[in-house]
C-alpha cells in the first residue's frame, strides 16, 4: 500500500522530512477495522510528533503520522461487532499506533464512528480529532450541561479560529446556554469565529483583560486556552472569575497553577488520545461521541470546519499542510483526499 512516512525527526524544510513510501498491507485482528483511507486532515499534533519523535528502534522502518481520517471499512477483525465491510467511517486514531497517512489503516472499532451522511470524505475528515477534543473538554472535563436553560455564564475560547476552537465555538454556542467569547487576531479569522456562532470576538494580540473590558465582560466564568497558554497565562489569571474553571490542551513550558489558588479555580487538561492510549473502560465513549456529532452535522447544527483542500494524499501536499500549520496562519482544517 502507499503511505507517507519518515525515519528521523526534524524540520519540515528538510528533503526527507516526509516521503512517499510503500508498506505491506496490514491485516485486522481482534476489534480492529481495516479502513480504506479516502481523506485525512492535519493537526498541530502531526507537526509536533514529526519534529520530536523518530521511528522506534524495534518498530516499523518508517514512522507514519496522521490521525484524522475518513474512509470505508474493507475488512474487520474476528471480535468486531459495531461495523461491517462497506461502512463509511470517521475517526481520530491512536497516537500509540501507525497513523492514517496510508491507503489502508488499522483502528480499534471503539474509537470509530459512522461518518455523517451529509458530508463528503474530505469534509468529514476535518472533524474527528477536534470534535472529540472539544466535546470532551466542554462536557466531560468542564462538566458543562447541554441545553438552553439560562445560566448567565460566560466561556472565553483563546484561539477560537483554529481546528479545536472552530468546533468548540459551535458546540458551546449551539448546544449550551453559555455566552461564547472567541479570540482571533486577524480580520479574516475574526469573521470566521463570528460565522461559527461566537457572541463576541476579541483580539488576543492585545491584553485579554483590556479586550474583555471593551465588550463589557471584565471577568469570565470559564476559560479554555487552545494555544500559547504560557504567553497569555497572567492575563488568564486576572480575567477568570472566582471559582471559575480553566481548561487547556497545549504544552506550556511552565504553568504556575498556584496563581489560581486565591480564586479557587479548577484546572482541566484534555488529551483526546487518553482513552485509546490506556485502553480505558469507557474507550467506547468515543464511538458514541462521534456518532452523536455525525447526527448533529446531518441535522445542520454543526458544520464541517474544513478550510482548504490541498489535493491528493502525497508527501508534497502533506509538507505544504505541515508548513501551513507551523506558520500559525491556518484557520479551520487542512485536508488531503485521494491517492492518485
Amino acid at each position: 500500500m502507499k503511505a507517507i512516512g519518515y525515519l528521523h525527526a526534524g524540520p519540515i524544510g528538510r528533503a526527507d522530512s516526509l516521503i512517499d513510501i510503500t508498506l505491506p498491507d496490514p491485516t485486522p485482528t481482534g476489534r480492529d477495522l481495516l479502513v480504506e483511507v479516502r481523506a485525512v486532515s492535519v493537526n498541530p499534533v502531526d507537526t509536533k510528533v514529526r519534529n520530536s519523535s523518530s521511528r522506534s528502534g524495534d518498530g516499523p522502518d518508517y514512522k507514519v503520522l496522521g490521525w484524522d481520517a475518513s474512509g470505508v471499512v474493507r475488512a474487520v477483525g474476528p471480535n468486531v461487532t459495531l461495523f461491517q465491510p462497506g461502512d463509511r467511517v470517521w475517526y481520530a486514531g491512536s497516537i500509540a499506533r501507525q497513523g492514517t497517512n496510508s491507503e489502508l489503516h488499522l483502528v480499534d472499532e471503539r474509537i470509530v464512528g459512522h461518518a455523517p451522511k451529509s458530508l463528503d470524505f474530505a469534509e468529514a475528515a476535518a472533524l474527528p480529532l477536534t470534535a472529540i477534543t472539544a466535546w470532551e473538554m466542554l462536557f466531560d472535563r468542564l462538566g458543562v450541561a447541554p441545553g438552553k436553560q439560562p445560566s448567565h455564564k460566560t466561556l472565553l475560547i483563546i484561539g477560537a479560529a483554529g481546528g479545536v476552537g472552530s468546533i468548540l465555538t459551535q458546540l458551546a454556542a449551539r448546544l449550551t446556554s453559555l455566552t461564547v467569547i472567541g479570540t482571533a487576531s486577524r480580520p479574516e479569522t475574526q469573521a470566521w469565529v463570528r460565522e461559527l456562532g461566537a457572541h463576541h470576538v476579541i483580539d488576543h494580540s492585545l491584553p485579554i483583560t483590556q479586550e474583555l473590558a471593551r465588550i463589557g465582560r471584565p471577568t469570565v466564568d470559564i476559560i479554555v486556552s487552545l494555544t500559547q497558554t504560557d504567553a497569555h497565562f497572567d492575563q488568564i489569571v486576572e480575567a477568570i472569575a472566582p471559582q471559575g474553571q480553566f481548561g487547556l490542551i497545549d504544552d506550556p513550558v511552565s504553568l504556575d497553577v498556584t496563581k489560581f489558588k486565591r480564586k479557587s479555580v479548577s484546572v482541566h487538561w484534555e488529551l483526546m488520545f487518553t482513552r485509546a492510549l490506556f485502553g480505558t473502560a469507557d474507550m467506547i465513549g468515543q464511538h458514541r461521541l462521534l456518532n452523536e456529532v455525525a447526527q448533529l452535522v446531518d441535522a445542520g447544527l454543526i458544520r464541517t470546519t474544513l478550510d482548504q483542500r490541498l489535493g491528493g494524499i502525497n508527501a508534497d501536499n502533506l509538507k505544504r499542510a505541515h508548513a501551513l500549520i507551523e506558520s500559525g496562519k491556518a484557520r479551520g482544517k487542512l485536508v488531503l483526499e485521494g491517492w492518485n
